[in-house]
């Protein structure tokens, strides 16, 4: 029987009704009624004056989640990989010099980037779960004083490390260079200060700390950045996230069609940082610090150890060793059947190694930690490892007092 005669055979097709999880992965993360309520609004065009004053709406509070004036701010049209690539696609021309740091998956992947934009990448590597090392990098523009751009990730998603994007921007300012930061993880989630560290082109995403659904990349670019790209003597090797012709669509007073927009999308992103302008950006970090030292408090009283050092460690993204002898995909998969909770696995040589426990946006509250301390107690015991949930809350609750 083809396909189709399977499908026409049968009865019904029923509408598709998700369970309801908890999300503390490596995100998507939980939305917030409101951002979810802003999702199925009505439908209008792209081009409609209602929707053209939400563009300019959005881009002044992605401003603010940036701490930012950059004119040119605003979500493009896909996940935080095509932010990625509209960065590098833009500032990498053939035959530039990038300084790429590697920590982790996503440091890796920058690397992928610049070589397909034809450019030559020099990779300053450093250990997973450690932050990147600012003297390394200034020794790679010591031996390579022709480079145009340094690209590191300031919240390493594959890790829960964080790097000193500010220390980093000045070594490349001093060298003459731009800089292209990932910020998928940590936009809204712990300190990000885009015009005071000196950072030229940051990407995001729209599901981690901001709490929408995924699909969108937040991106904001320096002036210098900006007349870099006006200044490229070759083509954008896309025509999507040549930056050139989407400058018309976001930018001018007079928007000329690009691109259809992800209006609905774009809703739910513009009430999600409503609500985070409604907190207040340093509250929002303080508040995903303060629950950070709830979790690890309760991970401690059950004897879990970090990767990251703490100094280096993200509130918004906790990775543990997995303890020996524990089943990695079994407890997971404990996880999501019996508490309908998600975390996340290890990825590259951290696979089966570790588990990442977002603590982003809205999963970012203290009922979600308590389901997730007694959750993993519980499957934990299960697989002959014991763990006091009891203990656990009491070290939690207290760390949450002091």
């Amino acid at each position: 029987m083809s396909a189709l005669e399977n499908i026409s055979a049968r009865p019904s097709f029923a509408s598709f009704a998700p369970p309801s999880r908890t999300l503390m992965g490596p995100g998507p993360s939980d939305l917030a009624p409101r951002t979810l309520a802003a999702l199925a609004r009505p439908t209008i065009g792209h081009l409609d004056p209602a929707f053209v004053s939400m563009m300019d709406e959005l881009k002044e509070l992605l401003r603010y989640a940036f701490q930012t004036t950059n004119a040119l701010t605003f979500p493009v049209s896909g996940p935080g990989s095509v932010g990625m690539e509209t960065c590098f696609d833009n500032l990498v021309e053939p035959g530039d010099t990038v300084i790429v740091c590697r920590n982790g998956v996503f440091g890796g992947r920058m690397i992928e980037n610049v070589q397909r934009a034809g450019g030559i990448a020099v990779i300053v590597d450093d250990t997973w779960g450690e932050p990147v090392d600012p003297q390394k990098v200034e020794d790679a523009f010591k031996a390579n004083p022709q480079a145009k751009l340094l690209a590191f990730v300031h919240a390493e998603t594959s890790t829960g490390a964080r790097s000193d994007a500010q220390a980093l921007a000045a070594i490349a300012r001093r060298f003459g260079a731009l800089t292209i930061v990932d910020a998928v993880t940590s936009l809204a989630g712990c300190e990000l200060r885009v015009d005071d560290w000196g950072l030229d082109a940051v990407y995001s995403g729209s599901q981690k700390c901001l709490s929408c659904t995924p699909g969108l990349s937040p991106v904001t670019f320096s002036p210098a950045a900006l007349a870099r790209i006006q200044a490229r003597k070759s083509k954008v090797q896309s025509w999507f996230m040549d930056l050139n012709l989407v400058l018309d669509y976001w930018n001018s007073a007079k928007r000329t069609y690009h691109h259809t927009a992800p209006i609905n999308s774009l809703y739910g992103l513009h009430e999600s940082l409503v609500q985070l302008a409604e907190e207040g950006i340093e509250n929002a970090w303080a508040r995903h610090a303060r629950l950070h030292r709830m979790l690890r408090a309760g991970f401690e009283a059950m004897d879990l150890a970090f990767v990251v050092a703490e100094p280096w460690r993200l509130p918004q993204l906790n990775t543990v060793h997995i303890p020996a002898d524990v089943n990695d995909a079994d407890l997971r998969r404990q996880l999501l059947t019996d508490f309908n909770l998600e975390i996340g696995a290890g990825l590259g040589p951290l696979a089966g190694k570790v588990w990442r426990f977002g603590l982003m946006g809205h999963s970012c509250r203290e009922g979600n930690i308590l389901l997730c301390l007694e959750a993993l107690a519980t499957a934990l015991t299960r697989q002959g490892r014991p763990a006091d949930a009891d203990a656990a809350f009491a070290a939690a609750r207290r760390a949450l007092a002091d």
